[in-house]
């Protein structure tokens, strides 16, 4: 009896040393991101073929959303590019056939002394204009930022310079100008600011700065709102002077918006033509070719004479010119913006 229950006690012993709990799985939990993938080969050999299938369709799917964009880029932008390239090579003056030239425009436009007077002239009023209209631009944002009264009312009246036609502002300001205008007039003097070789092209640039300043002030103003108080009730702490306050701290954290800035101002002030058109009552580079700009030179070759290829010609080196020093700011501004502001 005794030996029967020694050995019952032995098999139950080893029955329960041998069921031993199962291991726990090591599958990991699905990812509902991703698709599960098959433990069968055959299944995944089958599951490949879908997944590309569905890839292609996403694919698909996207570059049809994009159509109607790299349709408007393409005709838009890449095709007048491609043309006036070619058009750079021929000479043509719009009534005879063209003919190709090859780089002979190229070689007229490099060896022009009119072509490299614009080429100063534009970059005199550009030294002279984005500088002033940055500047004062980002001074006007930081008092409309202080919130004083009738701040909105003086918003308003910035932007609408830049939202009128800059040839009408050309008009009006050659009438205030002139040597019985307006300006003379309350100055109880007689100067022909726009005929002499001397003020005419600061006044172009100054006229050109009273335009952009209030669209360069909204976007300062814009950045301004955006940096946290805290920063500057920290630096108040600190003691630091109103002067201190802007070159510490606002100027860095406003670097996004001054690279945009800088960048778009360029870009519109290289081509500026039509304000000097009406400055210049319909005669840009008077007086002496001291307002005579790219713009202008194009438009003079293109439709006064006509040399349509050497206009082409020289709008192919304005665009290089313009997307080269763009990529010098882009490069400068690289690793001197701050974005993050909490």
């Amino acid at each position: 009896m005794s030996q029967h229950a020694t050995d019952a006690g032995t098999a139950e012993s080893r029955g329960s040393r041998g069921a031993q709990p199962a291991a726990p799985s090591q599958a990991h939990p699905a990812n509902p991101s991703q698709p599960a993938t098959p433990a069968n080969p055959r299944e995944a050999k089958h599951e490949r073929p879908l997944r590309a299938a569905r890839k292609r369709r996403e694919a698909a799917t996207a570059f049809t959303m994009l159509i109607p964009s790299l349709i408007g880029v393409g005709f838009f932008l890449m095709v007048p590019i491609v043309a006036v390239v070619a058009i750079s090579l021929l000479r043509w003056n719009l009534i005879s056939p063209p003919t190709f030239v090859g780089l002979a425009n190229y070689h007229t436009m490099f060896t022009s002394p009119d072509f490299w007077n614009s080429v100063r002239v534009t970059v005199l009023f550009s030294a002279i204009a984005i500088p002033l209209a940055i500047a004062l631009g980002l001074l006007i944002a930081v008092g409309l930022n202080r919130k004083l009264p009738g701040s909105g009312i003086l918003q308003i009246m910035y932007v609408i310079p830049w939202v009128a036609a800059p040839l009408a502002l050309g008009i009006v300001w050659n009438w205030l100008l002139a040597p019985s205008g307006l300006l003379n007039q309350l100055l109880g003097t007689r100067v022909a600011w726009l005929a002499s070789e001397t003020t005419a092209l600061p006044v172009v640039a100054f006229v050109y700065v009273w335009q952009n300043i209030g669209y360069i002030s909204l976007f300062f103003l814009a950045a301004l709102q955006s940096i946290p108080r805290d920063i500057y009730e920290a630096a108040s702490l600190d003691g630091a002077g109103p002067v201190r306050t802007l070159w510490s701290i606002t100027l860095p954290l406003v670097r996004p918006t001054t690279f945009f800035v800088m960048v778009t101002s360029f870009i519109s002030s290289f081509q500026v033509f039509d304000l000097v058109y009406g400055l210049t009552d319909g005669n840009p580079g008077y007086p002496g070719g001291t307002t005579d700009v790219i713009a202008a030179r194009i438009y003079t070759a293109a439709f006064a004479s006509p040399r349509i290829g050497e206009a082409a010609a020289m709008a192919v080196f304005l665009m290089v010119l313009i997307v080269a020093i763009t990529i010098v700011q882009q490069r400068y501004f690289a690793k001197r913006m701050t974005y993050e502001m909490s």
